[in-house]
């Protein structure tokens, strides 16, 4: 490797952590205030950067909140990616459990921001979800329907299976107050992390499991 493509990679690594800087920080500030609570220059101050560094790599608020959203979308959206055909069904949906609530264990404030975004009618994400967001879902969709008619699951709308693994397996962080107000535990006590694992695993696959 010769000095050009030496100096090329050490300035590709250097904003990749810039970009990662700048979206963590944006990240914590977005999921506690919102878009239009949260001001670019706190931005810049929790990610170590002038605001004029920021602008570089974000022009504006809505394209870094945007940004943050969609790399949230990408870590979300990866367990019901990993769905496959030739899996095991109900095996497939106990480990897509594991997943997305390793998610809502090691990213919080994802899952929260992403529920604040809905909440208020998701002003930002409205074209991603009702366009590559409706179509893996409906592609999983169609997964289901194929296990359902090879008997490999009771019937179900799978949609609806969808909703509620989300939803089931988002609580942890959403109201995760909540959770640890009644339990006195999170789900970064591994024991208690596993017992909810097992418990959620146990009632939606025996509500799968074929009749």
């Amino acid at each position: 490797m010769n000095a050009v493509e030496k100096n090329s990679g050490r300035r590709r690594r250097t904003t990749a952590e810039k970009r990662s800087a700048i979206t963590d920080a944006a990240l914590m500030l977005f999921s506690q205030f919102g878009l239009h609570g949260t001001r670019l220059e706190q931005v810049a101050v929790a990610a170590g950067i002038s605001k004029t560094n920021l602008l570089y790599y974000f022009p504006s608020k809505k394209q870094l909140y945007l940004a943050v959203l969609q790399d949230l979308l990408a870590v979300w959206l990866a367990p019901l990616r990993a769905l496959q055909a030739d899996q095991q069904p109900l095996e497939a949906i106990r480990q897509y459990i594991r997943l997305k609530l390793e998610v809502s264990r090691d990213h919080p404030r994802a899952s929260r921001l992403f529920c604040l975004e809905m909440l208020q009618g998701a002003p930002v994400l409205k074209e991603e979800l009702a366009g590559p967001v409706r179509a893996l879902v409906d592609e999983k969709a169609a997964l289901i329907r194929l296990w359902i008619e090879r008997q490999q699951l009771t019937a179900i709308d799978p949609w609806h299976l969808i909703f509620m693994l989300w939803s089931v397996t988002q609580h942890y962080a959403d109201f995760a107050t909540q959770v640890e107000a009644i339990t006195g535990k999170t789900l970064q006590d591994a024991v208690f992390f596993e017992q909810t694992l097992d418990s959620i695993q146990q009632v939606i696959t025996e509500g799968l499991r074929p009749r």
